[in-house]
């Protein structure tokens, strides 16, 4: 990890240096554009020839049922099974609390306006299965689209070399009330959810992280179909921001954490003091030294880096330049800068708070917004998996009361039958 010194980097400097997951050469969007195409001509077959070219599985279906999911279910331990469960029900309640039912407003004597929310009828989750199998993703998918009342959710996930899905992720299915997944991974899965295959519904909203592939193929159909996207959520990244108060050893074993999802995840470190910066850093390759996915590791931290600073108010500066999917802040005096943060996905605050927790069981979503899309975007949640309908409703004292003004600003837009509308209803 290299270091750097927040007072001699320039402006043009903290931009390329926070700058992830760029493909100026548009060599990604060529290879997506050419799956999506592909799926969506020849449908199924393709999804067959994709898990044969990309997953070196040759499948015979391409789904699993209920049964298959029972059966495959019950090899998870009981001590698995609890801490899904846990897990399950931190996510739920959290996430039932998001559900409300907002306030009519009297606007003015007669005129009542308000929302109603309505669940999105048709959502497809992508649950990643690359170097890792992640049934958390499935909870943090599914548990909201269930509270929203989703009617159809379409699931779909890369096949394991058994020509299955993971335990795990069928037991998850089950609590799900899930009944079937689809074998399906990377650009090829959004595309059969957002163009519909012969076994494949075509969807209203695609959600779930994954690779840069599956996030530019997301980012595609969403701007050349009628599907939409939850948010671009690519290659996952922590920015942890250090005093003196902070634990080299924990901020380590966040930043390993991070750097273990793949090659193309980012861990940064920000901190006020060069001391802790040099410990963390023989910290981290101490730990390193000693993790099964070592090497998926030791590519992700060449792109990682250190940035020191004066003060803590530099460190949040920094980091809402960066926007970072998962801040961490690792000190004692966190309630003094959390007015500060801007740009983040979600917030882990103090040196008892690991990333981990939220990624699996205190209830928020690890479904969040990466390559400093958390400038615009919010982690996925209920709100992700419905809609509001904005309704109003005018009595005969309202009519009376709006309908002058309605009539002016009609006519200064020079909309006339905007303005008869009214009028004859005034009569």
């Amino acid at each position: 990890m290299k270091t750097y010194n927040y007072s001699d980097l320039s402006k043009d400097d903290i931009i390329k240096l926070v700058q992830r997951n760029v493909d100026p050469a548009n060599e990604i969007r060529a290879i997506v554009e050419e799956v999506l195409s592909t799926v969506q001509q020849n449908g199924d077959r393709a999804l067959f020839d994709y898990a044969s070219k990309f997953d070196k599985v040759i499948l015979d279906k391409l789904y699993l049922d209920k049964a298959e999911l029972e059966e495959l279910a019950s090899n998870v331990s009981t001590d698995q099974k609890a801490a899904l469960d846990t897990a399950y029900n931190n996510i739920y309640k959290f996430h039932l609390t998001q559900l409300k039912t907002e306030d009519k407003v009297e606007t003015m004597p007669g005129v009542t306006c308000w929302r109603e929310l309505r669940p999105i009828e048709k959502v497809g989750l992508y649950i990643p299965g690359g170097t890792a199998v992640l049934p958390s993703t499935f909870l943090m998918l599914g548990i909201p689209a269930r509270i929203a009342g989703c009617h159809e959710i379409v699931v779909c996930s890369p096949p394991q070399k058994s020509g299955k899905v993971n335990a795990f992720i069928a037991y998850v299915a089950l609590l799900l009330g899930i009944d079937k997944i689809y074998m399906a991974g990377g650009a090829q899965a959004v595309a059969a959810m957002a163009y519909g295959t012969e076994t494949i519904s075509k969807v209203d909203k695609i959600f779930g992280p994954g690779n840069q592939f599956v996030t530019k193929a997301k980012t595609i159909v969403q701007s050349t179909t009628t599907t939409a996207i939850d948010m671009p959520a690519g290659p996952s990244e922590v920015l942890v921001i250090a005093d003196e108060t902070a634990q080299p050893e924990f901020i380590a074993a966040d930043l390993l954490a991070q750097a273990e999802h793949g090659i193309d995840s980012q861990a940064v470190l920000v901190t006020t003091s060069t001391h802790i910066a040099e410990v963390t850093l023989a910290e981290v390759e101490r730990q390193a030294a000693v993790l099964p996915r070592a090497e998926i590791v030791q590519q992700a931290l060449y792109n990682s880096y250190v940035v020191i600073t004066n003060t803590l108010s530099e460190a949040m500066n920094f980091s809402n330049v960066y926007a970072p999917e998962h801040l961490i802040l690792a000190t004692d005096n966190w309630q003094e800068i959390t007015g500060e943060i801007i740009n983040a996905g979600s917030v882990f605050l103090g040196n008892l708070t690991p990333e981990s927790v939220g990624d699996y069981a205190s209830g928020t979503n690890h479904t969040l917004p990466t390559s400093s899309y958390a400038r615009a975007y919010s982690g996925v949640s209920v709100d992700s998996f419905v809609k509001k309908i904005t309704f109003q409703h005018i009595s005969p004292e309202g009519i009376k009361n709006i309908g002058p003004s309605v009539e002016i600003l009609a006519e200064l837009e020079g909309l006339h039958a905007h303005k008869n509308a009214v009028s004859v209803r005034m009569k």
